[in-house]
Parts: structure tokens; C-alpha cells; sequence
């Protein structure tokens, strides 16, 4: 089947188009997007894309997209152009978050590598302002099950780092989070950010599972309320 994966999530985002089912998945395409010019991008990329490979969007059988956190602004484009693909050509959407994509792919790598599967997966993203988006998971073979996704600042994710036993590796693709988690005394591991080539793959597999959302219910996870909230709540 082929699967459109989408990330307007960062600074940086991407398009890919995969092919894959139970025993394989390929990368046909994999666009990078510029940070800023997602809305001026996305849909003329995607329409490359499709011509290079001699397709069209009725090709698409699946359509898998981050869901946050991140650019407000980078989310909302994004999302809102699955949305549209998915209503008009009735296709099966699958939205994960970029922590949980962290998450799932350090299982799968530490699964192939043979090693020990952790029971807790954390995984932070550089929120700015001093603050890092955390996410942490149970992990159940080679799935999570989410126990919470939060915006907190440094200094809190440091100490309630610091008071777990044994204390957990923090799995980030962002320097300046590893750094701050190491100086605080807990261990730190870089990974890289996921693409959506990865949102692609750990789509199609949850879309195997029978893990889809409708187009009506596809909304961002922006864990952070927008400036507009914040200065309107005070």
C-alpha cells in the first residue's frame, strides 16, 4: 500500500511517499520542507512527489501525520492538509505524536540490537523558554502505552528525573536538553528526530493494528497552550 507521511511539527519538516505492507516497507520518496513555508510547500511538494513516481492522490491508501508538539502555526498546516486528503479520498489516517515516534523507535532499535527492553521510555523535546516537552511510556513489546505527555520546565523534568530509582534514560534529539539533563546528573541519549519517513512506518503498523482516527476527530497535540491563551487567561 502506499503511505503519505507528514511532519510539520519542527523548524524543519518533511513529506514522504513509502510503500509497504506486513513484511516490507520502502521509501520512494522522501521530501525535506523549509521551516516557515510549510503552507506555500507542503501540497506542491506532495505534488512532485506523486508525478515522480507516476502516481496521484488516489494512489494513497494510508495517510499518517505528527500530531505535535511543536509549531502551532507548522501543525495546523500539516494536519489540516490530511485532513482534506483524507475526507475527499476517503483513505485511513493515522496521527502520532513526535515523543511517542522517539519512543517506539528506541524500542525497535534496542529490540534489533538485541538488548534489554526498557520498562519506561522518556523522551523530551526542546519546548524553548527553558522548558522541554516530556513524554514518558510503558513499553509493551514492541508498542507504548502512553502515561503522559507534559510541557515542563528544565529544572522540574531534571528533578523528577533525578527522584526515580533506577533513574531513566532521557532519549532526545535536541543537544541542549541532553546537555541540561546531563549536567543534572541523569543520563542522556541523542537520537534523531524523527521524519515522516518514520511517522510513515510506525503508521502503517498502527493502521495493521487497527489504530486509526477519523478525519473528523484528527486534532493536534499541542500540549502547550498558545500565547493567545496564556495572555487571555491572565
Amino acid at each position: 500500500m502506499i503511505i503519505l507521511g507528514v511532519d510539520t511539527s519542527g523548524r524543519e519538516g518533511s513529506l514522504a511517499l513509502c510503500n509497504g505492507d506486513a513484511s516490507s516497507f520502502a521509501v520512494l520518496e522522501f521530501v525535506p520542507l523549509a521551516g516557515g513555508m510549510y503552507s506555500a510547500q507542503l501540497v506542491p511538494q506532495l505534488a512532485a512527489a506523486l508525478g515522480r513516481q507516476n502516481l496521484t492522490n488516489s494512489d494513497i491508501d494510508l495517510l499518517a501525520v505528527a500530531s505535535g508538539p511543536g509549531s502551532f502555526t507548522g501543525l495546523r498546516v500539516g494536519l489540516s492538509a490530511v485532513k482534506a486528503l483524507a475526507e475527499v479520498l476517503k483513505k485511513p489516517v493515522v496521527a502520532l505524536t513526535v515523543l511517542e515516534a522517539i519512543a517506539v523507535s528506541v524500542l525497535r532499535t534496542t529490540a534489533v540490537q538485541g538488548g534489554e527492553l526498557p520498562k519506561r521510555v522518556i523522551s523530551a523535546l526542546d519546548a524553548q523558554r527553558n522548558e522541554v516537552f516530556a513524554g514518558e511510556y510503558e513499553s509493551c513489546g514492541d508498542e507504548v502505552l502512553k502515561i503522559a505527555e507534559s510541557v515542563v520546565s528544565l529544572a522540574d523534568f531534571a528533578t523528577w528525573l533525578g527522584a526515580r530509582t533506577p533513574i531513566p534514560v532521557t532519549y532526545t534529539p535536541d543537544d541542549s536538553v541532553a546537555a541540561k539533563v546531563r549536567e543534572s546528573g541523569s543520563p542522556a541519549e541523542h537520537v534523531s528526530r524523527p521524519g515522516a519517513d518514520v511517522i510513515a512506518r510506525l503508521g502503517l503498523q498502527r493502521y495493521m493494528a487497527g489504530k486509526t482516527v477519523s478525519a473528523d476527530d484528527l486534532d493536534a497535540e499541542y500540549i502547550r497552550r498558545s500565547d493567545a491563551e496564556i495572555f487571555a487567561k491572565k
